[in-house]
């Protein structure tokens, strides 16, 4: 199955915008490989919009663009294969690209086919400048439903991105058009308030998310620090990239990197290789967490919990304010009742650090932004 777990690879997006080339996107794939990133999971390297010319051929194709791209695009997708790592590229369901290049629009079959044999593996599919006609609820689906029937049948595996914003309600028909992602926001941006809007538009669509086909927040910010694409408005903090890469890891979303893994600092590297963060986010069952506690305190601190495979389980407190706070969660809110017996016992995933509940209430610090992600487990008091 394709997208068994959420995926994991880079986009050139929220860096590069246009400025994209061949020589870079090796680059990409090189760094991948070199410091580790592959072998933590990451395995997708995407070219975002603007890789190609304005008009397509003579045969209705479109055409990559030889000033970026001066060995064609089967040349670049195979560099990336020979790393072991899988090719992806965009285009729109609209009549144009969200930057002006050609849309798919009518000629998704022709397109899924160039993409198929340039050796795609991964297909970021936007949502701009759909005719009037198209505009509804409908045929907003029925655009990624043509992509999806148009990628299978060029008999290869492509996992499809559906990059619809969280328009026309996608959670609800994202897997039945043949999606393996699907993007529940617009762009995000490289600043705090971003992601934890984000992340809070998210919980309400997150029981949408399971094996073959999940929750798209957006791709990752971390390690960017206010340069790139998606920047000009403040950037984050270490403790800020955590929390973000951290509420990404909870609600099992897809991790595609957005900063230059060729020169990004090692504490970000260490970040995105976080294997026990890593591993809740791939997690065999999928299983969405849930809010614990008073939604109200959402905007401020957020607390949830997360059923993961083998019995084991997950507690995150997330602190969206410039202060230290502490956070109280009460075991009867998670569904541990006095009468039950039971506790839980947590680690704390990033120190190794045990916890233990008091008094049936478990008391969470977190510095100014920061967040605590726990492994639980079920014990007896």
């Amino acid at each position: 199955m394709l997208a068994e777990r959420p995926p994991m690879g880079w986009n050139s997006w929220n860096t590069f915008g246009a400025n994209i080339t061949e020589e870079l996107v090796m680059g990409i794939a090189d760094a991948m490989v070199d410091r580790g990133l592959k072998d933590a999971g990451y395995e997708y390297v995407v070219i975002d919009d603007c890789w190609s010319l304005r008009n397509r051929d003579a045969d209705g194709r479109m055409v990559a663009d030889p000033a970026k791209f001066p060995h064609g695009m089967k040349y670049l997708s195979d560099y990336i294969h020979s790393k072991g790592l899988k090719f992806g590229m965009y285009s729109c369901c609209g009549t144009m690209t969200c930057a002006g290049y050609p849309g798919s629009f009518g000629h998704e079959y022709v397109d899924a086919r160039t993409f198929a044999d340039w050796g795609v593996d991964f297909l970021k599919y936007d949502n701009c400048f759909k005719p009037v006609g198209a505009q509804s609820d409908m045929m907003g689906e029925q655009l990624y439903r043509r992509m999806g029937l148009a990628l299978k049948a060029t008999g290869r595996d492509i996992l499809f991105s559906a990059c619809n914003w969280g328009t026309h309600k996608v959670w609800e028909w994202a897997r039945s058009a043949g999606a393996h992602m699907f993007r529940t926001t617009g762009d995000i941006c490289d600043n705090p308030q971003s992601f934890k809007s984000i992340a809070l538009e998210q919980l309400h669509m997150l029981a949408s998310s399971a094996p073959g086909c999940f929750c798209d927040p957006d791709m990752l910010i971390c390690g960017m620090y206010n340069n790139g694409n998606v920047s000009g408005m403040g950037g984050c903090t270490a403790a800020q990239y955590r929390t973000h890469f951290a509420l990404w890891c909870v609600t099992a979303a897809p991790l595609m990197i957005g900063c230059d893994i060729r020169n990004c600092d090692e504490d970000t590297l260490e970040l995105l290789k976080n294997r026990a963060l890593i591993a809740i986010d791939q997690d065999a069952e999928a299983r969405p967490p849930y809010v614990v506690g008073y939604p109200e305190q959402n905007e401020t601190y957020l607390h949830m919990f997360r059923h993961l495979s083998d019995d084991k389980f997950c507690l995150a407190s997330f602190n969206f304010t410039d202060a230290a706070r502490e956070g109280y969660i009460h075991l009867y809110d998670i569904g541990i009742t006095p009468e039950s017996g039971y506790t839980l016992e947590l680690t704390d995933a990033l120190t190794g650090e045990k916890l233990s509940p008091r008094d049936d209430v478990i008391v969470v610090h977190c510095d100014a932004g920061d967040c605590k992600v726990y492994n639980a487990t079920l014990v007896k008091k």
